[in-house]
């Protein structure tokens, strides 16, 4: 009887054993959510367009899953990310190159002038561990050149001195150096342009129009840290020289 007592006790026991073995070496499985910068505006279509030479931007946000039979090999480790294009006709750069949940990813797709009147058809990829998760974007190369560079400079500057002076805690100062690019090249009416500096994402749109409703605004998001910006600004009429003013930051962006 003690015997087999002490038998069971021992099965028991390599079970509990293998058990957790398995469990701790089972990579931890995860998700990956892509989204593009801008957001299409309300009535437009989510098909993401450029011309050649401009920049596309994807955003890449990580999330571990949850169950106590997933495994936890990794668990909190960073995600590797990579990105690729098959024909040849786009640059491509992710940074940073790998992320945890909580931080934020961008892939930068420039199509080359090749790509004109071409789909580019870019996966992106999620690694840990040996678990993989890719997600597939497009970008509709159309053509036309970028000639809003020198009116989106304009429009961002009636901000940024703004800015500097009555929020002196985003530290955008008139020293910031930002980098453009036109996005939503074939809407009318509003134009759209997205500046990066080494901290914020700043979409500046404007409508083309006489006063009262000459307005420009622009949508801040902290690059590596948030999907959607977390601040937005207005100037209601351009020609009449209004003062920028907070607004909120509408669902679509």
């Amino acid at each position: 009887m003690r015997t087999r007592t002490i038998t069971i006790v021992l099965i028991v026991v390599l079970v509990v054993i293998g058990g957790v073995a398995w469990y701790s070496t089972m990579p931890a499985p995860f998700t990956m959510q892509v989204v593009s910068r801008p957001s299409s505006p309300p009535g437009q279509s989510a098909c993401i367009q450029s011309f050649t030479r401009q920049r596309c931007v994807f955003l890449v946000v990580v999330a571990e899953e949850e169950g106590w039979l997933q495994g936890n090999w990794g668990h909190g480790h960073a995600i590797s990310l990579s990105a690729t294009e098959s024909s040849g006709m786009a640059t491509i750069t992710v940074y940073p190159q790998a992320i945890r949940p909580g931080h934020v990813a961008e892939v930068t797709v420039i199509p080359s002038a090749a790509s004109v009147n071409q789909t580019l058809i870019v996966v992106i990829t999620g690694a840990r561990g040996g678990l993989t998760c890719t997600e597939t974007v497009t970008v509709e190369v159309v053509m036309g050149e970028d000639g809003l560079g020198p009116e989106a400079r304009a429009m961002r500057n009636k901000f940024v001195p703004w800015l500097a002076l009555n929020h002196q805690e985003l530290g955008i100062t008139n020293e910031t150096t930002w980098i453009g690019t036109i996005v939503n090249p074939r809407i009318l009416v509003v134009m759209h342009y997205l500046f990066f500096s080494e901290d914020w994402e700043m979409y500046v749109t404007w409508h083309v129009t006489i006063p009262p409703h000459d307005w420009t605004r622009v949508y801040l998001r902290p690059r590596f840290t948030a999907l959607r910006p977390s601040h937005a600004f207005e100037i209601s009429s351009v020609q009449e020289a209004e003062a920028p003013h907070a607004i909120d930051v509408p669902d679509w962006v």
